[in-house]
């Protein structure tokens, strides 16, 4: 099976660039050979003027890499992983302490305990922490939010904002559409083809028709029965609600064998989830 699909797209220095798309998608994929870890079967890549094949040794000293799985030794300290990190890379952690002095000093009462008996949000930043204690100049982080609490979600997107401000390129992949809207540019992947590359804003902006929110006491029978309107161009399930497109921008009239009461459709504004939706429809 092809994990990536004519990838094409380049990343501004000192953009925070988001690669949104769900499991399966190809990110970790993408990840992996633009940090020089597994080599694409064709194709070349380049990550701050390296080639990733020909400049890998390089190209390690430049970047940092934190990956989906917490990956840092378990039996080693907080302490002791950070330290080993900075020696791996000939610095100390003095030398660039004042990258890693906001993260840090959440994990530091901590220092002594072992890293894999350190909580989610916790081994996150020991993660991070790491993954910059050698001042990169790009930073990739791959799915660093999964699995963690809402509060660890939102600190850990406050950390980018303040490292994005020290110059630092930053590439992160992630499922969770609500944090497009955190990025400067996002990629829309799906089956490892890219299928756009925009602002969030922009993104929103291009959706094509309008959209309206409907719902009834029963949504699965609403959506059933939507779904066979000829008038109708999508539907699909958004928590409570459902979010449908009519062919023409045109609202039908139709009550879809329900109460004429309902359903009740308003429009609403498009979100980037919409948009995913509208070009997995698109590509499908």
């Amino acid at each position: 099976m092809q994990a990536l699909k004519d990838i094409s797209f380049s990343v501004y220095r000192g953009e925070l660039f988001g690669l949104i798309g769900p499991d399966g998608a190809g990110k970790t994929s993408l990840f992996r050979i633009l940090t020089s870890l597994i080599l694409a079967d064709s194709g070349t890549a380049k990550v701050d003027g390296l080639d990733v094949v020909k400049d890998y040794k390089e190209l390690r000293n430049r970047i940092g890499y934190m990956p989906g799985r917490f990956s840092l030794y378990q039996d080693l300290t907080v302490e002791e992983n950070l330290q080993f990190f900075a020696t791996v890379f000939h610095t100390t952690i003095e030398e660039n302490y004042y990258l890693v002095e906001d993260i840090y000093r959440q994990i530091e009462p901590f220092k002594k305990r072992r890293a894999g008996k350190l909580s989610g949000g916790m081994k996150q930043k020991l993660a991070l922490c790491c993954a910059l204690i050698h001042k990169p100049s790009v930073l990739f982080l791959d799915e660093p939010t999964t699995g963690v609490d809402s509060v660890s979600r939102k600190e850990f997107w406050e950390m980018l904002k303040k490292l994005k401000q020290q110059g630092i390129t930053i590439l992160v992949s992630t499922p969770y559409m609500d944090e497009a809207s955190l990025c400067d540019r996002i990629a829309l992947i799906q089956h490892g083809k890219i299928l756009a590359i925009e602002t969030p804003e922009n993104i929103a902006a291009g959706f094509p028709r309008k959209l309206y929110r409907a719902n009834s006491d029963n949504n699965y029978l609403l959506l059933k029965e939507l779904r066979n309107n000829p008038q109708m161009e999508s539907a699909f399930m958004f928590g409570g609600d459902l979010h449908v497109t009519f062919k023409e921008n045109v609202l039908a009239s139709c009550h879809c064998g329900l109460d004429p009461q309902s359903p009740v459709f308003k429009e609403i504004s498009t979100t980037e989830e919409d948009c995913f939706m509208n070009l997995m429809n698109d590509n499908g």
